[in-house]
């Protein structure tokens, strides 16, 4: 009989493109568009813009308020004369202003 001592050409190619495939995925599920790091940095993101997200509604909240304070159905006079003496570049004759 006739028999080689060296593995047949096939089987080395085929766990070779195997190993290649196998190598390729695992890759793309940790490095690629949807992988594990993408998601990690997704949700890192999306922790910023909801903490960023509060910090305007905060801000909308406190602007809302003021407009209602400034609005004829409620006017309050101390946020209107702060405002006032702020545009026109006056101090009452009680304060003290320190540059």
């Amino acid at each position: 009989m006739n028999r080689s001592t060296r593995p047949a050409f096939g089987t080395v190619l085929f766990f070779t493109i195997a190993f290649g495939l196998a190598m390729y995925f695992a890759f793309a599920a940790v490095q690629g568009n949807f992988g594990l790091f993408r998601r990690a940095e997704i949700l890192a993101e999306a922790q910023d813009l909801k903490l960023q997200l509060d910090q305007v509604q905060i801000d909308v909240a406190r602007m809302e308020n003021l407009t209602a304070r400034l609005s004829d159905d409620y006017l309050d006079l101390d946020l209107l004369d702060e405002q006032t003496r702020k545009v026109l570049g006056m101090i009452r004759a009680d304060e003290i202003v320190i540059r």
